[in-house]
């Protein structure tokens, strides 16, 4: 007696209903993470990275003080991630930078996209993000700063120079105000912001020659190089110490013009804000101070401002915030937020890269 053939059901023949089975992650603000969870994480990272801002950063309201730690996170890990480092530590193996980055852009999506992504710092983003409407457009003009170091790329003129700073440390800046609570239609007190990150970036380019210059990085512009006699690949070399003093000074020059200028718009802030926004600048503008005062031995050991310095920074913060009359300086940036924005805004209309790379001077 033959026995009926049953049908043989594959899996892979069943269709798969995606409503019942792949169900899609409802947006929620920091992927659907608790918030003091991400508060007391991003908090961790800001005290282990930046002992200088968290300094400043202790001056703020709570709701703007949590903000910024969170904003902080997530600018801190972008770094790492970017540079292969552990909060700002020893740097790694670069191989792979671009695709690195890659990754800072789609996490940096997904959690402006209120899904989750598996870290804390990009979760947190999401979280303050959706609290202070910081937007992709934002974020990516600090992930082009990634891009050009991932580029290996070297500024030749100071403009260029001034458009890395802001990407890296002036777009930062803008959304740091965004936090306090700024305007997106008050362009003048973003401009000053601006400034404030640019001035902070070349205080950190001057006081890490040295370390940039292990690193195979150089972001002092090739026409201050040739004006200094300075050959290729020889920045740091004893013989170029008094030259190399002679840029810090200038870097420090700079710092402090734009450190001025961001003063200025600290008037429109909170009380609390500007007292904060104040103690930090005096801080890392002494950092410049510092470097420039070394003059050759200014990389004999890395600058650190102690601790009694910053409170001290800290006191006198206090009374600028209380006086509320910041001094102009005597000339404004050559370079500003408006000018730069534009450039890096039709730069990315026309599709060319927001600076283009020097070759292997190496």
């Amino acid at each position: 007696m033959s026995k009926k053939k049953q049908p043989i059901h594959k899996f892979n023949e069943r269709r798969l209903v995606p409503s019942l089975i792949l169900r899609e992650t409802v947006p929620r603000a920091g992927g659907g993470r608790d918030r003091y969870g991400l508060v007391a994480n991003s908090y961790a990272m800001i005290a282990e990275g930046s002992k200088s801002f968290a300094s400043a950063s202790a001056l703020f309201d709570r709701a703007t003080r949590e903000r910024v730690w969170m904003l902080y996170a997530w600018c801190r890990r972008c770094d790492d991630i970017a540079d292969g480092q552990d909060l700002g530590g020893e740097l790694r193996d670069q191989e792979y930078r671009t695709d690195r980055v890659k990754a800072i852009r789609v996490l940096t999506r997904r959690a402006l996209d209120g899904q989750p992504t598996a870290d804390l710092a990009f979760d947190a983003f999401g979280q303050v993000a959706k609290e202070c409407h910081l937007t992709m457009e934002m974020a990516e003009d600090v992930i082009a700063g990634f891009e050009l170091d991932a580029e290996g790329w070297r500024p030749r003129t100071e403009a260029d120079l001034a458009r890395y700073c802001y990407h890296v440390a002036g777009a930062v800046g803008v959304m740091m105000a965004r936090v306090m609570g700024v305007s997106a239609d008050d362009g003048e007190t973003l401009a000053r912001a601006c400034d404030l990150g640019i001035a902070f970036q070349l205080a950190n380019i001057a006081r890490d020659l040295d370390e940039d210059d292990a690193a195979g990085r150089c972001y002092i512009p090739h026409e201050w190089l040739a004006e200094e006699d300075i050959e290729p690949g020889q920045l740091m070399k004893p013989h170029h110490r008094g030259e190399v003093s002679d840029i810090a000074r200038r870097l420090a020059v700079m710092m402090d013009r734009h450190a001025r200028a961001a003063k200025l718009g600290t008037t429109r802030l909170p009380l609390r804000s500007r007292w904060a926004v104040l103690a930090a600048a005096n801080i890392y503008t002494a950092i410049g101070h510092e470097v420039d005062a070394r003059g050759r031995a200014a990389w004999d050991r890395r600058v650190v401002i102690p601790r009694y310095r910053k409170l001290g920074m800290i006191i006198s913060a206090f009374f600028e915030a209380l006086r509320n009359k910041p001094l102009p300086p005597d000339d404004m940036p050559a370079w500003n937020y408006g000018d730069i924005l534009l450039d890096v805004r039709m730069r990315g209309k026309i599709a060319e890269p927001p600076m283009t790379p020097l070759p292997d001077e190496g």
